[in-house]
């Protein structure tokens, strides 16, 4: 995709963003409720697995990794662009983590002090649940690759997709905090490649 140099997307891109989160913030209460009816017996082991297996250490170290493939190969035009996925996941990452600490929500999980800013400024897990950390940095990543060739930024899609559902699933965050984590991750994408990229729709994967 080409970069965006029209301000009017960006325009566009931010206000659909943030009346998404919107619309999450307003149905949080039903989909947590349909979360607690689904609860699985193990769901604490799972949870655990599953959190440390969708964490930023596996995106960059699959992105770096074929960075350095496509190196190795002389394919400069997809080591830049595994890189600006590294890049765009970091810089989702790190935007997620400073709302999650000025934000101070509680996570669906804790079952006392419900609410916001009970503990800003914190590095308390419990109170570190807007936005969705894991869904940013994977979201982040992975747009990046779609926006490059949508055809197999389509075929990986369902990764950043599990992601999000089982920040859910798990009870680790509403569905308000892993939307902006999308949105976040989406923005983070698009400003990582305006800057990193200059690719053309449907460019083939490394050969």
């Amino acid at each position: 995709m080409k970069r965006a140099r029209s301000p009017w997307i960006w325009i566009i891109v931010i206000a659909l963003g943030i009346l998404l989160v919107l619309v999450a913030f307003s149905i949080d209460g039903p989909v947590h409720a349909w979360q607690q009816r689904h609860v699985w017996k193990n769901i604490t082991l799972l949870r655990r697995y599953v959190t440390r297996g969708t964490d930023w250490p596996s995106h960059v170290v699959l992105g770096l990794g074929l960075a350095a493939l496509a190196w190795r190969r002389g394919n400069q035009k997809w080591t830049r662009i595994f890189l600006a996925m590294v890049a765009a996941g970091a810089l989702a990452g790190t935007s997620a983590y400073a709302l999650k600490v000025t934000t101070g929500r509680v996570r669906p999980s804790v079952k006392v002090e419900k609410g916001w800013g009970k503990q800003s400024l914190t590095l308390r897990q419990n109170y570190q649940s807007f936005p969705s950390g894991h869904t940013a940095v994977s979201t982040g990543f992975f747009a990046v690759l779609f926006m490059v060739s949508w055809r197999v930024g389509l075929f990986c899609l369902p990764i950043p997709i599990f992601v999000a559902f089982t920040r859910v699933f798990l009870g680790a965050h509403y569905l308000s905090d892993v939307v902006a984590a999308i949105v976040l991750g989406i923005w983070s994408a698009m400003l990582i490649a305006h800057f990193m990229l200059d690719a053309k729709p449907d460019t083939p994967g490394p050969t």
